[in-house]
């Protein structure tokens, strides 16, 4: 009877148990909530999307030609400036310090050039009336013409110096905007420097550089077409460049698409777009050339199959697919058994536990 007793109590908890557990199952199975998505049309199959930039297509960064501090800008970044304009000033004493010394050389060898000139001429007299040898003559027009050489290397000293002397004053190349400076005041200037950037406005264009892998994609494009980031209008360039150089780190190749005119104002340098490369269309793209993407989750493998739970009539349903991997890892590409506007779970696995319940998104 005690076994009895004792059996009976151990049965009771038992039960209990298993009820209590298989409860708990059917809340947590009702429970299940999975998020779903409502499948869009993508870019075409073959499409390649790279971010690009926009630049001028006339621009110059102007540089330091002498070396001294740099003691001013007379212009900031955004001015407009006229060819030949002054544009920042270098410390010229160094250059004027220069000037002077080639000043005093050229002053030397013009004394030194009329001496000789004198000396031949006096040598030349004595030598008709016979007071000289020859000998003399020869070296009286040998220091004639070492003088006249001297006086030339002055000369062109004192042209350098001159032309560094202008240096200390940086002008525009050309009429243009300001785009930006490189240096502070009290900087030193050194040749070869950068000081600033002028740009001509009116020509724009858009710089991309394209992997090396899809090169041959981007070559064969029906279609190149640029937009701004959070803009929905494509514009069509009025002329594409592809440089015949790749780039041996980064491994891309540049290509350069000059915008229309009609852009000119609204678009500004260094401004981030989007350039679109469009490929033809294969057969296994869904018509019009469109294709359909889903995250990697939503996608379903079992052995040879694959699919995705589909919501019909408010319950997921398996709809067997055809896919391949899109060029973002995170997405599949389906080809067939879906169709745009298909509600569709996030997460496959998920969706096929019973009780499962979708959740708009």
């Amino acid at each position: 009877m005690l076994n009895a007793f004792t059996g009976m109590h151990l049965v009771r908890p038992v039960t209990a148990l298993m009820l209590a557990g298989s409860l708990a199952l059917s809340a947590t199975a009702a429970a299940i909530v999975v998020p779903t998505i409502v499948v869009q049309p993508g870019v075409s199959a073959g499409t390649h999307q790279i971010e690009g930039t926009v630049e001028p297509i006339r621009q110059a960064t102007v540089a330091a030609q002498t070396p001294g501090t740099l003691l001013s800008f007379t212009v900031k970044a955004g001015d407009s400036v006229r060819a030949g304009q002054v544009l920042a000033q270098v410390d010229a004493r160094q250059a004027q310090a220069s000037l002077a010394q080639s000043d005093a050389s050229m002053a030397q060898a013009q004394a030194l050039a009329h001496n000789a000139r004198l000396q031949l001429d006096r040598t030349r007299e004595l030598s008709a009336k016979g007071f000289v040898s020859s000998a003399a003559l020869d070296s009286a027009q040998a220091q004639w013409r070492a003088a006249q050489a001297g006086l030339q290397a002055a000369q062109a000293g004192q042209q350098q110096a001159a032309l560094q002397r202008g240096f200390t004053q940086v002008t525009a190349p050309f009429d243009g905007i300001v785009l930006a400076t490189h240096v502070n005041v009290g900087d030193l200037a050194a040749p070869g420097r950068a000081l600033l950037t002028v740009y001509a406005p009116g020509a724009l264009r858009v710089v991309v550089q394209v992997p090396a892998s899809q090169a041959d994609a981007a070559r064969t494009a029906r279609r190149i077409s640029v937009r701004t980031t959070h803009g929905t209008d494509s514009i069509t360039p009025i002329k594409s460049t592809l440089l015949p150089v790749t780039d041996m780190v980064a491994q891309t190749v540049e290509w350069r698409l000059d915008l229309p005119p009609q852009v000119q104002a609204a678009w500004r340098p260094g401004q981030s777009v989007q350039v679109q490369f469009d490929g033809d269309t294969t057969a296994s793209s869904p018509p019009g050339g469109h294709s359909l993407r889903l995250p990697a989750s939503a996608i379903l493998r079992r052995g040879e199959l694959t699919g995705v739970y589909v919501v019909r009539q408010g319950q997921f349903t398996l709809q067997a697919v055809r896919t391949r991997s899109a060029a973002q890892n995170a997405e599949v590409e389906v080809l067939t058994g879906l169709k745009a506007g298909d509600t569709v779970a996030l997460d496959a696995v998920r969706a096929g536990l019973a009780g499962a319940q979708a959740k708009g998104r």
